[in-house]
């Protein structure tokens, strides 16, 4: 069961520390909210599932309990030392910490040789200042099977948004080229130690039949045309295709799109066909 405020707070006293504010550390308190993560997830016996900031691990231990075996990546010393202390020695097995940066470890340091089959889950109460970059390293692949992920309710309206909207961006299509957003959980700030001025959401992501893994370099691509959002796609792709985007172009005017169209007009299907149109220019 996760900690109360109180145990929560005697815990961190024991341990002689202070909740980080840079390391988005707010520590799950909600049991519900725990089993709902769990459920949505569909954790059974012999899981194999990443956790990203384990923290104090209320959710590591629930998975654990489950018959999963954890892969967590946490970077700070002292709640790795705790998480070593506890979970590592009654979990000797199923249990294995990675004490490091998440958005350069987004797998956690899962073995190849599940990576390779899909046949993982990532279930995690996410740090909201590495949400989005971690989101983005993750979706350079291998992909997990299925992912539900605690992440700040701004950040989970990015990820769902729609084209023609101010929230749609590159990780918008990164994210639903590769996955279906399944119902997902609501979450209130007081499901959390220290409360957050903001609130949460259970995001809960199902990998696609046939997932679309963008490049490395059409996402740096993307990324620098949603940095000019407000420009139109004619000036934008004159200046960053060898073309000036005309094979491109040919292609949205099927979906109704013109030069004078912007970047958050332009639909996920017409996103998928630039990597096979587009020829980039060469970098000064």
């Amino acid at each position: 069961m996760p900690l109360t405020p109180s145990a929560t707070r005697e815990l961190l006293t024991r341990l002689g520390h202070t909740p980080r504010r840079s390391l988005g550390q707010n520590f799950l308190i909600d049991g519900n909210i725990v089993r709902k993560s769990l459920e949505l997830a569909q954790i059974k016996r012999g899981d194999n599932v990443i956790e990203i900031g384990p923290g104090l691990g209320t959710l590591t231990s629930a998975l654990l309990e489950a018959g999963a075996n954890v892969w967590a990546v946490e970077k700070d010393q002292a709640l790795a030392a705790h998480l070593r202390e506890t979970l590592g020695a009654h979990h000797p097995q199923g249990f294995h910490l990675l004490e490091d940066d998440a958005v350069g470890h987004p797998l956690a340091a899962l073995p190849a040789e599940h990576a390779a089959t899909g046949a993982f889950k990532i279930v995690a109460n996410l740090p909201y200042a590495i949400a989005t970059p971690w989101m983005d390293a993750v979706l350079g692949g291998p992909l997990p099977a299925r992912m539900v992920l605690m992440v700040q309710q701004e950040a989970a309206q990015r990820y769902a948004a729609q084209p023609g909207t101010k929230q749609f961006g590159a990780i918008s299509i990164f994210l639903q080229a590769a996955c279906d957003l399944a119902p997902g959980h609501r979450v209130s700030g007081s499901c959390f130690y220290p409360q957050p001025e903001v609130e949460s959401q259970l995001l809960h992501l199902v990998r696609k039949p046939v997932p679309f893994v963008f490049s490395p370099e059409v996402k740096f691509f993307i990324r620098g045309l949603f940095q000019h959002r407000r420009k139109q796609l004619g000036a934008l792709l004159r200046e960053r295709l060898t073309d000036g985007g005309a094979a491109w172009f040919a292609r949205l005017a099927g979906h109704g799109l013109s030069p004078q169209s912007r970047p958050e007009d332009v639909p996920l299907p017409a996103w998928r066909e630039l990597p096979a149109l587009a020829r980039v220019k060469p970098m000064a």
